[in-house]
């Protein structure tokens, strides 16, 4: 039997029709269009479920449950979506309600999660017990698999691993804290940085390449560094810097086989890891042991989410 994975994100919803061997054959989607009230988005969920199966040319009888993927704190063991910030979810019944939608049952988990074990189950982890997956968006995502297995903690919040603190009384994050690592290692923070930099070199050649485009994106100083531009290349460095010193952390502590980076920036390729993995092979405690971590970029992209809420009723 199929299973359906939906990734519900603050701007849009996927759905996928995902097979026994963990590959997509079918999806349907649609924009969130916060904010509204959370039955209309359950309805949405429902009908691309519904929408998904058809294109696959399958019927409901074919599926054998629902999983989805939803950012915020997603309680496992009640099935309620605790608070998701983005979604303005407060304790909503979303496996409930779901579940009377679509006639079958409905496994819920925190989005980064369910990425991180879409990645474990079908990507860049493939085949590792062990896995941190980090996710490099607006903010810093991150999944951890211990034992080829979501760990959520106790009270299902676990795994907010942008919000370690990096600089102690640092930059501003949005948790509240200051310092986190998610204020200096997220493309957001990237973008943040870039621009500084802009305006404190308006003659540099990243400056000039961002009034062409008329935007500044994550990809702005890492285009410019290599076309040659110093100015851009300082703010690559002191990013690198800044994502390195977390993700020696993650090693630190969790001691992964895969450790893997998703996210647009990832797509930098070896012009992101090559440095990074430099500053984790100097820096990390297990320097003098066989088995090291090994560092990769995620492999699915956007369907790491849709894949691993479809593997969730096997957790």
């Amino acid at each position: 039997m199929v299973r359906i994975g939906i990734d519900l994100g603050g701007t849009n919803i996927v759905a996928g029709v995902v097979n026994e061997n963990n590959e997509i054959i079918a999806k349907a989607e649609c924009k969130t269009n916060l904010p509204r009230p959370y039955k209309a988005i359950l309805e949405d969920m429902a009908a691309l479920s519904k929408q998904a199966v058809e294109n696959a040319g399958l019927t409901m009888e074919d599926v054998k449950y629902v999983g989805v993927g939803c950012p915020g704190t997603c309680n496992v063991f009640t099935g309620l979506v605790e608070y998701s910030c983005n979604l303005d979810f407060k304790e909503v019944p979303l496996q409930a309600e779901l579940a009377a939608m679509v006639g079958k049952p409905v496994y819920i988990e925190n989005d980064a999660n369910a990425a991180a074990l879409g990645e474990a189950v079908a990507g860049a982890a493939k085949g590792a017990k062990n896995a941190l997956c980090i996710t490099l968006g607006t903010g810093v995502g991150g999944g951890i698999i211990i034992d080829g297995k979501i760990y959520d903690g106790f009270n299902c919040a676990a795994a907010e691993l942008g919000h370690i603190v990096i600089v102690v009384d640092g930059e501003q994050c949005g948790c509240g804290r200051q310092g986190c690592w998610e204020a200096y290692a997220s493309a957001t923070a990237l973008i943040r940085q870039t621009k500084a930099a802009i305006e404190q070199n308006p003659d540099s050649l990243m400056a000039k390449a961002a009034q062409e485009k008329g935007k500044v994106s994550g990809r702005t100083a890492f285009d410019a560094m290599r076309a040659g531009c110093p100015v851009a290349k300082a703010v690559v460095d002191q990013y690198i810097k800044y994502l390195a010193s977390g993700l020696t952390n993650m090693v630190n502590i969790f001691q992964p086989e895969v450790l893997c980076i998703g996210g647009g920036i990832s797509h930098e390729g070896d012009a992101l890891l090559k440095p990074v993995m430099e500053h984790i092979e100097r820096d990390r405690y297990s320097k003098y042991s066989k088995h090291q971590t090994r560092l990769c970029a995620a492999a699915l992209g956007n369907d790491a989410g849709i894949i691993g809420a479809a593997c969730l009723g096997e957790q």
